[in-house]
């Protein structure tokens, strides 16, 4: 279903100081949230399926974006991921804050859901800031750059991990 875009103009009309996006919200939306899923649940307010880009939604759009428990459920296969990772970056004001939630690699959680495919450990997120561990890991793939505020987690639980979008300098990528 594909959703007319004069429908997604009110959402963000309703919201002009920015959305806050509850991406894979599922029928659980947070609470003053936008929801975006590829389901058409309770709640959903854009159907839309994450893996496929662009999202119908402007740049710059969303102040906040959460993702509970979604990310291990996209597909790392082929840059999957890293455009998801790069779509979420292009809705974020400069500045505005990606939050995620998602079990740790190689946990009971993760391996317990056979629809996993995407694990991530501590390690994972800088792959997108170019500034963490001299910016090695970034320059292999040199996605959007983020800044990892938060990177929480246990080894036989979940992580919590908070980015904040930072703005494109050329030096990230020499």
């Amino acid at each position: 279903m594909k959703q007319k875009k004069d429908e997604i103009a009110e959402i963000l009309k309703r919201h002009n100081q920015g959305i806050k996006l509850d991406i894979g919200c599922g029928a659980n939306k947070q609470p003053g949230f936008v929801g975006i899923d590829n389901r058409k649940l309770p709640g959903v307010d854009i159907v839309q399926d994450v893996e496929k880009f662009p999202w119908p939604l402007p740049d710059g759009c969303a102040n906040l974006a959460v993702a509970s428990h979604l990310v291990e459920h996209i597909d790392p296969h082929g840059g999957v991921f890293l455009r998801f990772m790069d779509e979420v970056w292009r809705i974020l004001k400069y500045g505005g804050q990606f939050m995620i939630a998602t079990p740790y690699a190689g946990s009971h959680g993760y391996f317990q859901d056979p629809t996993h495919c995407n694990p991530c450990n501590e390690a994972t997120w800088a792959y997108f800031d170019p500034l963490e561990a001299d910016g090695i890991l970034y320059k292999i793939y040199k996605p959007k750059p983020w800044k990892i505020d938060i990177n929480t987690w246990h080894v036989n639980g979940n992580m919590e991990i908070v980015l904040s979008k930072r703005k494109e300098d050329p030096s990230y990528y020499e």
